[in-house]
């Protein structure tokens, strides 16, 4: 039996990477020229393409309780590329359109004061998780002309309003004038993951909507396996991406549990290897990373994880969280041949200094592709809910 397009999509799909859906995850732009100083450059995040999916399921108990680590914990680090799969915390609303009642022009949703970023967490009583749940509630509401009652999450703020349906003349459907959406996908790397607890980080920056550009609400989530099938090159002013294929229901890698500014964390359900460093290595706190020399593990074809040298051109020692710590630039002719530098995608490539994970590659500057920042491997750790013990030191007092 023949796949409908819907059913094909949702099995399997290539992500293409847009200008406009990089967009979605930056900061807003600072003009000027480039500098490693006192100027701020033009920066974008490297996670690649944000679009409308439905996920599947992960466990709903999944949790990352704090869990202690001796300072000298040692991690395996990734480079895999990962398919990333988000469901929300309800529904969404992304945008407001007019519907063409009997009486005019109207926007239900703009009249009940529902704003672009609010969630949709309960409509007449009912908790709304899906997209599906809120169509039979408008209909039924809209034929017996009574208007919805509807809890909203807007920030930590919850709110209730209600909605009154209208009936499109053009096709006699009950609308309430949103765009809304439940789910989105994606792709971008693995940075490490903890072989004792089978706790992972990945991507080294928040996931944000790529239409309301506020961090997205994680209700569940999934990474699977992913294969780059093309690299779309970088240049001055427009960064480059990887476009990847990766499967939405199948090749689960593990369960997304946390949503946070330096990165996605959840806990592995499966094995995973990169041949390159699949033996543990220890880590580099922000205040030991050295200016110079360093690697990158990345991919760049199918799904091959391959080690790229970069320089770290400087480090900042950081008492508190922050997801640009470290400034690199690629200097691998190699890379810098077939990606022109750092691309969409990249976002959670693991750095490696020494034998030893520092950080991981968060963002591109939009001026100078083959440089970005990368985040301090502490924070990340701090987010998947490992505390590392530090050693007491003794001294020993003469009698």
């Amino acid at each position: 039996m023949k796949k409908t397009k819907r059913q094909w999509i949702q099995h399997t799909f290539t992500l293409f990477a847009s200008f406009l859906f990089l967009l979605s995850f930056t900061n807003p732009f600072l003009t000027g020229g480039l500098s490693h100083s006192d100027a701020k450059p033009m920066v974008h995040d490297v996670f690649s393409n944000l679009i409308s999916l439905k996920t599947a399921s992960a466990e709903e108990n999944s949790s990352l309780e704090p869990i202690q680590r001796d300072e000298d914990i040692k991690l395996i680090p990734g480079g895999q590329s990962i398919g990333v799969q988000l469901e929300t915390v309800g529904v969404l609303v992304v945008g407001h359109h007019s519907i063409q009642g009997k009486e005019g022009v109207l926007s239900p949703g703009q009249d009940a004061k529902v704003l672009i970023g609010d969630m949709i967490v309960e409509i007449n009583g009912k908790p709304i998780k899906d997209m599906s749940e809120i169509k039979p509630l408008v209909n039924a509401a809209g034929k017996q002309n009574e208007a919805l009652k509807i809890k909203l999450k807007r920030g930590n703020e919850t709110l209730d309003t209600s909605l009154q349906p209208v009936q499109d003349e053009r096709d006699q459907e009950y609308k309430i004038g949103l765009y809304i959406r439940d789910s989105a996908a994606g792709i971008g790397t693995m940075t490490f993951h903890d072989p004792v607890s089978k706790r992972y980080g990945a991507l080294g920056h928040v996931i944000s909507d790529m239409d309301t550009k506020k961090p997205i609400e994680l209700m569940k989530g999934r990474i699977v396996r992913s294969s780059v099938v093309h690299i779309e090159k970088g240049n001055q002013g427009t960064p480059g991406e990887k476009q990847a294929r990766f499967s939405a229901d199948r090749n689960v890698i593990g369960s997304i549990v946390k949503n946070t500014p330096h990165g996605i964390f959840g806990v592995l359900e499966s094995k995973i290897t990169n041949d390159k460093y699949d033996e543990p290595l220890p880590i580099t706190r922000s205040d030991e990373v050295k200016e110079g020399p360093a690697k990158i593990l990345t991919v760049v074809a199918d799904e091959k994880v391959e080690e790229f040298d970069i320089e770290i051109v400087s480090s900042t020692p950081q008492e508190k969280p922050d997801i640009k710590g470290m400034v690199i630039k690629i200097t691998d002719p190699r890379l810098l041949e077939q990606t022109g530098g750092i691309v969409q995608g990249m976002s959670g490539s693991p750095i490696i200094q020494d034998g030893k994970i520092v950080g991981a590659v968060t963002h591109v500057f939009v001026n100078d592709p083959t440089s970005g920042y990368g985040v301090h491997i502490e924070w990340m750790l701090n987010d998947a809910g490992i505390t590392i013990n530090e050693k007491e030191e003794t001294i020993a007092q003469a009698s």
